[in-house]
């Protein structure tokens, strides 16, 4: 077994225990929009997260409609109480497989029968509201997901992708533990609003693409193509001529990391998630050797200046930049 070397925690309220700062993300584990599933690997891979000390898997039922969450029970068969499991609740989808917000108490009380028999236990430790639903109101949908507590299905509850006044609406029906927003060195809306407010509200922070869909692994060029099924085909990071501008951003952030770290592209923007407050990475990985580096993420941290200097980097090779509100799905 390896070493585990992720020791930094972080308790999420309603939780047994302390989690990992860096929690397994599995949305391209499940296939969809990531160019198809590789079971054995996804299986492997979760096994090493877990050896290397991550106590925290998050997945959802849309991330290849139920196969991720199937993926992710069969792997921590027999070690499940050595991890706390985080999915989702509030997407629906038809036989097309085009996924819409459903927030309904009758989606809710379907989709918590359904996620529990396919990660094979008898409780979520965090449950989140993919997105938010407009079509339904947030009372009768925090006052349902509530009712799961008090039954010992869900142990805390979490949100996703909503807004201040969404949280607000939850708060009044239901205790709210955690928040899931897109952050990372390029996407950094959040920093204006959730962020405060979580600190604020003694809220976690689930920080999902902390490597930006793989810009900031370091691994991509000019040449890198994606396919028809695969996310980054729609992201408009990814497209000319912005993807020019984020791979500049890219090798200077590079050499930022190594020449004053000593550090990895990959390790440089997890740490800079971590740094800035109550954050957990959602590290996603489709394989064992892509999960392998997260102890060099750990151990160290970022000064004042250099986040003055990641920034000035940024603001000089990203003239044009772009959020990941192409990602949100529709009403119903």
């Amino acid at each position: 077994m390896t070493q585990a070397p992720v020791t930094e925690t972080i308790q999420i309220r309603g939780l047994r225990q302390p989690v990992s700062r860096i929690a397994l993300g599995t949305w391209a584990i499940g296939g969809w929009m990531w160019g198809g599933a590789d079971d054995r690997n996804a299986i492997a891979t979760i096994h090493e997260a877990l050896d290397l000390g991550i106590t925290l898997v998050d997945t959802a039922p849309v991330y290849g409609f139920g196969h991720s969450e199937e993926i992710v029970g069969q792997a921590l068969a027999g070690r499940r109480d050595r991890v706390a499991i985080a999915t989702k609740v509030g997407l629906d989808w038809k036989d097309d497989h085009k996924p819409f917000r459903n927030s309904s108490p009758a989606r809710i009380r379907k989709e918590i029968e359904d996620s529990l028999r396919r990660l094979r236990t008898d409780y979520i430790d965090l449950y989140q509201v993919h997105w938010p639903d407009s079509a339904v109101p947030m009372e009768e949908t925090a006052r349902t997901l509530e009712a799961l507590v008090r039954e010992g299905k869900v142990l805390a509850l979490g949100v996703s992708n909503f807004s201040i006044a969404q949280m607000e609406a939850f708060g009044q029906f239901a205790p709210l533990c955690a928040v899931q927003p897109p952050y990372n060195l390029f996407e950094r809306a959040m920093e204006h609003d959730i962020l405060p407010y979580a600190r604020q509200h003694d809220l976690a922070i689930l920080a999902y693409g902390p490597l930006c869909r793989g810009l900031l692994s370091g691994k991509m060029t000019a040449e890198t193509k994606f396919g028809a099924d695969d996310l980054r085909s729609a992201d408009p990071k990814f497209q000319s001529p912005r993807f020019a501008h984020y791979l500049q951003a890219v090798r200077e952030l590079q050499d930022f990391a190594r020449e004053k770290h000593g550090k990895s592209l990959l390790a440089l923007a997890i740490r800079w998630v971590l740094d800035q407050g109550p954050t957990i990475a959602l590290w996603g990985a489709r394989r064992p050797d892509q999960i392998a580096a997260v102890a060099d993420a750990m151990g160290w941290h970022l000064s004042a200046d250099d986040r003055r200097e990641i920034d000035a980097i940024l603001a000089r090779c990203i003239p044009d930049p772009v959020g990941p509100g192409f990602m949100a799905p529709p009403g119903a």
